[in-house]
């Protein structure tokens, strides 16, 4: 029998989190106080830093961020430019214990739920890349249980994607495998590695890169797909001007505008990497059942970015129960069960899903005719008891002037 409430723990890289889901690098991920929120959320199985470079920087001018909603639910617009504190903060012993507060991310304290810690690194180099890999694991902290290395920011003026570049990436992830191997870096070799990707609209280019990450299958536990979509530019047409002030008005494209993108971009990647390489996918999750579908198309853990900026933490929780409310309609007791169920398109699953959106339909415009009854009664009882009311004081004021005596 099926459990009341479905079990949204999953497993990335050997990292047991407590639910599927958890933080995007991205605005409110900045800081000890904003990720300790995100920590401290029932709905979050791990929590990532913002990504960092060697050291601190402001970013780009404002206004760098922009929401553009609409009917279908809109999308975000940012060139931020990686403002962050620098290494040296994401892994500080105090600040980390300020984030997990309450909280355990090692599997020791059963009292508590499990919440990998994970850095994410972005440098404007390969050198600044191993010196922080070099600094983490100079760091000896266990509460770091991952890195994610972020090889897909499109907001840095003048710098290319190197998630676009094939060759480079080769260079890159063979450096950084050399760094994990040396001698003195032990502690990075039980610390998985993840590394987030851009989105590929060409699935050539997509399969050459999955070819590439399978050859480094023994560095790279992890990848997530996808970052931001390059090179969007939304115009205020009452100020005849971009809404971003950098970058000529263009910036990296997110919320539910890249949704489907993302979607894509996971399923073809896991179709094409080694079964040993988990997949968290990233991009317009607002709703559980967005999330259902990125398990669905194969990721073993969702991040949610645009919807945490703009709602704040407790999306998280929302979205969870959301997942769980969906799991439990569809009969799905936990993820793997869920992840199970992809199917590619069949005449029989197209039926089904007509009559599941019929039913839908019909218990909407139910519960829709029961609410205008309620309503409409309840308009009725105002009207009657409106009535009685108004009698009763012009009893009440004829019994004071003396024109009729009320009986005892």
């Amino acid at each position: 029998m099926m459990p009341l409430s479905p079990d949204l723990s999953t497993t990335v890289a050997g990292l047991h989190l407590s639910t599927c889901l958890y933080n995007a690098s991205g605005p409110r991920s900045g800081n000890s106080t904003v990720l300790h929120k995100v920590a401290a959320s029932a709905g979050t199985g791990a929590v990532l830093s913002k990504s960092a470079t060697l050291a601190a920087q402001a970013g780009n001018p404002q206004p760098r961020t922009h929401h553009a909603a609409d009917a279908t639910g809109g999308a975000s617009f940012n060139s931020e430019g990686l403002p962050n504190n620098g290494i040296d903060y994401y892994i500080a012993p105090e600040n980390i214990n300020e984030i997990l507060q309450g909280i355990s991310n090692n599997n020791q304290d059963k009292d508590k739920p499990n919440k990998p810690y994970i850095v994410s690194l972005s440098g404007k180099t390969l050198d600044d890349n191993l010196e922080m890999l070099q600094r983490i694991a100079a760091a000896k902290n266990p509460k770091i249980a991952a890195i994610e290395l972020n090889l897909a920011c499109p907001n840095i003026i003048g710098k290319p994607i190197i998630a676009y570049d094939v060759a480079q990436m080769r260079d890159i992830l063979q450096a950084v495998r050399n760094e994990i191997k040396k001698s003195n870096n032990k502690a990075l070799q039980t610390t998985p590695l993840g590394i987030k990707l851009a989105p590929y609209l060409d699935m050539v280019l997509l399969g050459q890169v999955a070819s590439l990450i399978n050859d480094f299958k023994d560095t790279v536990k992890y990848i997530v797909t996808i970052n931001t979509l390059g090179n969007a530019l939304c115009i205020d047409t009452d100020a005849h001007q971009p809404f971003i002030a950098s970058n000529n008005g263009f910036a990296g494209l997110s919320g539910t505008a890249v949704h489907y993108t993302a979607l894509a971009n996971v399923r073809a990647l896991r179709n094409q990497l080694d079964t040993d390489i988990d997949i968290v996918g990233v991009g317009g999750v607002g709703t559980g059942e967005h999330a259902a579908a990125m398990l669905l198309a194969g990721a073993a853990a969702v991040q949610i970015g645009t919807t945490h900026w703009i709602e704040g933490p407790a999306c998280f929780e929302r979205i969870a129960n959301e997942l769980r409310a969906y799991m439990q309609e569809h009969g799905f007791a936990n993820i793997a069960e869920l992840q199970a169920a992809w199917h590619l398109w069949t005449k029989e699953g197209a039926e089904l899903s007509r009559s599941k959106k019929k039913q839908k339909s019909t218990a909407s415009t139910v519960a829709t005719m029961k609410t205008a009854t309620a309503a409409a009664a309840s308009d009725n009882s105002c009207m009657m008891l409106s009535a009685v009311l108004a009698v009763v004081a012009a009893v009440l004021l004829a019994d004071k002037l003396g024109v009729v005596n009320l009986p005892l």
